[in-house]
């Protein structure tokens, strides 16, 4: 059993160990080369992650997962693994290389799905990635169910020839709208 001092530390078997929500090592975890869900990529998404103040997040993990150009999750095809996973670097930027999803059945637009955890995010955020001028955003069944004041906060920019970016703020004004996991 510890005790929790006033200061956040607590005291244990070894000693006095600070408090953290994640632990020490969660910049550590190793994502060389995950940043990419298919090895044929044809766009790039990238992005900053920003905290509730506005300051850059330089360590949260972002993991997207998504369906192949034709709109299915398991495709066969062996160079889409449909995961990536990319470290916010100490800019807060991050990079995902992957294919422009397909629409999923008749009603949902093409999306990709991410999870982000970092320092101080007690459960993962979920939220999604919608592409700009697809007509099929306007009758997606979870899009529609957003706010239309926050949908914006879902849809990426387009910044050059498949390129996007796609913010994520994790509170606050402007914050990304997240869902239930």
């Amino acid at each position: 059993m510890t005790g929790r001092r006033e200061d956040g530390t607590s005291e244990g078997a070894l000693g006095l160990t600070p408090f953290q929500t994640v632990g020490p090592y969660f910049a550590v975890l190793p994502l060389e080369g995950e940043n990419r869900a298919s090895t044929t990529s044809s766009i790039t998404i990238e992005g900053v992650v920003r905290d509730g103040a506005g300051a850059v997040v330089p360590d949260a993990l972002i993991e997207t997962w998504q369906a192949d150009a034709t709109g299915r999750y398991q495709s066969g095809d062996v160079s889409f693994r449909g995961l990536a996973r990319a470290m916010t670097d100490e800019s807060g930027r991050y990079e995902i290389r992957t294919v422009m999803p397909g629409a999923i059945g008749r009603s949902h637009a093409p999306h990709i799905l991410v999870g982000i955890l970092a320092r101080g995010v007690l459960t993962r955020l979920v939220t999604r990635i919608y592409f700009p001028d697809h007509t099929t955003n306007a009758t997606d069944p979870i899009l529609s169910q957003v706010p239309e004041s926050r949908r914006a906060t879902l849809i990426a920019a387009t910044v050059g020839a498949d390129r996007y970016r796609f913010d994520i703020i994790l509170q606050g004004p402007g914050e990304t709208a997240f869902f239930d996991a």
